[in-house]
């Protein structure tokens, strides 16, 4: 049992961990594979570590450390899928662009639309084409994510709310602004000049 004990203290000391990292870790305490999986199933089983996906998981104690902290849930949510960005409403939060709290963790991924529900939240994935797969930048801190401009973050929103701008004209684009309550109005200039000219090129080229 001190063998399992010593182990999981080893995987509290990370920001997440997958099962190559569990089963190095564990063999390093000369333990075979067959006991590694049944630690890991008993891990799971007294929530000592969560899932967030197939094979990649972070500790509980790890978590509630610091889950009080934006930056680790952006962390999680470029780990969870790589790669990916934070962007659309969760972006334009961060931006304190609207008012409304946002319950999920929003990016986009180059090949897949899914959603993840796990005890460390609820993140959002939405499928984008290489060529929008754009206009994001890495904000380093305590965790370090990948984050859209508040100009990408606009149309990423936009691009989803209305199936990929699907009969929408530019002079319409106010409107839409409006009705989904975001406040551009607070984003810096340059910002909105690159959104309107993103949506125009957009619009004009699939036309």
């Amino acid at each position: 049992m001190k063998s399992r004990k010593n182990l999981i203290e080893q995987l509290k000391s990370l920001p997440y961990f997958d099962k190559s990292v569990i089963y190095q870790l564990g063999r390093s305490y000369n333990l075979a594979d067959a006991t590694i999986k049944t630690y890991i199933s008993r891990y799971i089983k007294s929530k000592e570590i969560i899932r967030l996906r197939k094979d990649i998981y972070i500790s509980e104690d790890f978590y509630n450390e610091n889950k009080s902290d934006i930056s680790y849930s952006f962390y999680l949510a470029n780990i969870i899928r790589t790669p990916s960005y934070i962007t659309s409403w969760t972006a334009l939060e961060y931006y304190n662009l609207i008012t409304d709290v946002i319950h999920s963790v929003i990016s986009v991924a180059p090949k897949i639309t899914k959603t993840h529900t796990t005890k460390a939240g609820s993140f959002e994935y939405h499928s984008i084409s290489k060529e929008l797969f754009s206009d994001f930048s890495l904000v380093k801190g305590k965790f370090d994510f990948f984050l859209a401009s508040p100009s990408k973050a606009l149309f990423d929103l936009l691009y989803f709310k209305t199936h990929q701008f699907k009969g929408i004209k530019l002079e319409m684009i106010d409107g839409l602004i409006r009705d989904l309550r975001v406040d551009i109005d607070e984003m810096d200039k340059e910002e909105v000049d690159k959104f309107y000219l993103m949506v125009k090129k957009y619009i004009h080229h699939n036309e």
